[in-house]
């Protein structure tokens, strides 16, 4: 059995709560009858132990994965940002703005020599550097961008080892 802490809680995860989450984070359109039958469950008691994953916050959303190439981003960018004052209202103000531009896809705070690291789409190389410079560049404290383009994307599943 293994027992997962977060910040105010501690969970014991068995090997049907692992299976179900390995299933669910493989493909979330399994209908509860699909998820018992794969963990020898009948319904009612998987469904039951579903709610209890979501009420621990273990299971956050369900949702789609989208081809970025048929949605038109030929481009994904990775965006190092150091900011120019590290104070919090600093921070906020550029957390605030960041998570409100659509073609920021994902945003860490990370350590180092930048403050936030950010994957971008973008339809082309032009509309990115535009992109770059109208907006990423006016977002609240930025002091430098620097960029790196993927090249090939090879594991994009973003699947968690299940413990």
């Amino acid at each position: 059995m293994i027992v997962l802490f977060s910040e105010c809680f501690a969970m014991d995860l068995d090997r049907i709560d692992r299976q179900l989450l390995q299933a669910l984070q493989h493909d979330a359109r399994l209908t509860v009858a699909e998820l018992a039958e794969r963990v020898a469950l009948s319904a009612s008691p998987c469904w039951r132990r579903i709610k209890r994953l979501e009420d621990a916050g273990l299971i956050q959303a369900y949702q789609a994965r989208l081809s970025s190439e048929a949605l038109g981003y030929g481009v994904t960018a990775f965006v190092s940002v150091m900011v120019g004052s590290h104070s919090q209202d600093a921070a906020r103000a550029f957390e605030a703005r960041v998570t409100e531009i659509p073609e920021v896809i994902a945003c860490h705070n990370v350590s180092g020599r930048y403050d936030f690291l950010l994957e971008v789409v973008a339809p082309d190389l032009n509309t990115f550097g535009e992109f770059a410079r109208n907006t990423l560049q006016t977002l609240p404290g930025v002091k430098e961008l620097y960029s790196s383009f993927s090249l090939k994307a090879l594991k994009t599943e973003r699947h968690l080892p299940i413990p």
